[in-house]
């Protein structure tokens, strides 16, 4: 039996919480096929405030009372059967025979970009449900290697299970009048922002004067949030333009009309808007660091995330050197397609099923 942590039902939709709905949704088409049918039954249990994706058929589906993160700690485990599957960074610490995904250290590699309750939480959680997870999957070998360095976990623990790209086929590429007005203006540097100070934001707005020289726009995306209302409340640079919350469609549009989609932090676990820039043919440059050239292979720009300057001579060298933009939108597509949601689906199950059977509680 494969029991599935929902609480990412319960979550606004961000990187982590797009993982864990694209994986469940492909294991819940392998399950309907002929290896997996019959073989492993499966149900998720999610808090009282879900919405279950209406196409999942093979998967069952039960709503509990409570929600948050205690949810975790002190309702699950009661709901639980066989194998637990957390795909989040969470889960409960009383779980025998748990699979847990820690999708980075970053708040250990940059813990300023977290509250302080986080931080706390995380102290008293994270280490040891690490440590007693039967298994624990991450998004990259970097994170891999993190996980070891930081000592939450034994590397041969770990399994590497990636992001994928394929959700970027359902987008179908579409502004909104306001963002359509904006990207109209001339063309433009693309950037999903965040109030994580790891994302690094900030080295754009410092070089957007001479990028406003060069007849380009910053367009910034990404729902409201401290540094945003921080970086809104002086006066922004004239090219900088700030859409906020934007649909997946709208991101679709921007990524394959910009110049190029710039990638700044200092550290990703995985960096899924990079791959997302990749599949769709948009020439991407990203940090030197973390998991991004593992990510982005060949087909992307890199700069020094500490270096305005390296910024700045790439946006150059792409709006100067037309053969280079085209050379990294044909090169983006097949970069992404070395991650697929599908195979990494079929990595989860097949970790479930070695874990099923009266001794796999012993392995802990």
């Amino acid at each position: 039996m494969l029991t599935i942590n929902g609480r990412f039902l319960s979550q606004r939709v961000t990187g982590v919480q797009r993982y864990a709905r694209e994986i469940v949704t492909e294991m819940d088409k392998l399950l309907q096929q002929s290896r997996f049918k019959g073989a492993l039954p499966a149900k998720i249990v999610a808090p009282a405030a879900s919405e279950i994706d209406p196409s999942w058929r093979a998967i069952a589906f039960k709503r509990t009372a409570g929600g948050g993160p205690l949810w975790d700690q002190l309702i699950l485990p009661f709901a639980s059967q066989g194998v637990l599957l957390s795909l989040c960074n969470m889960g409960p610490l009383v779980a025998a025979n748990h699979i847990v995904c820690i999708h980075d250290v970053n708040i250990l590699l940059a813990p300023e970009s977290y509250s302080r309750a986080f931080r706390a939480y995380y102290r008293i959680i994270g280490p040891p449900l690490a440590r007693r997870a039967v298994r624990v999957a991450t998004v990259s070998s970097f994170s891999a290697r993190m996980l070891s360095e930081f000592g939450l976990c034994r590397p041969e623990k770990v399994s590497v299970i990636p992001n994928g790209h394929e959700h970027v086929r359902r987008w179908r590429p579409s502004l909104s009048r306001y963002a359509a007005t904006e990207a109209k203006r001339r063309p433009f540097v693309f950037v999903l922002g965040s109030r994580a100070r790891h994302k690094n934001v900030a080295i754009l707005l410092s070089i957007a004067k001479e990028i406003d020289e060069l007849g380009l726009d910053i367009l910034m995306a990404g729902a409201p949030c401290h540094t945003f209302s921080a970086i809104e409340a002086q006066p922004a640079p004239e090219n900088v333009r700030f859409l906020g919350f934007v649909s997946d469609d709208d991101l679709a549009a921007l990524y394959q009309t910009a110049l190029c989609f710039a990638f700044p932090s200092l550290t990703e676990g995985f960096g899924l808007p990079a791959l997302e820039a990749l599949a769709l043919g948009c020439p991407v440059i990203a940090s030197n660091a973390a998991s991004l050239p593992e990510v982005c292979g060949d087909a992307a720009l890199y700069a020094d995330p500490t270096s305005p300057r390296d910024w700045l001579d790439q946006i150059k060298r792409l709006q100067s050197e037309p053969d280079l933009a085209q050379s990294l939108r044909a090169k983006g597509p097949g970069q992404a397609k070395r991650f697929s949601w599908a195979k990494s689906a079929e990595l989860y199950l097949d970790l479930v099923m070695a874990l099923q059977g009266p001794a796999a509680g012993a392995r802990n």
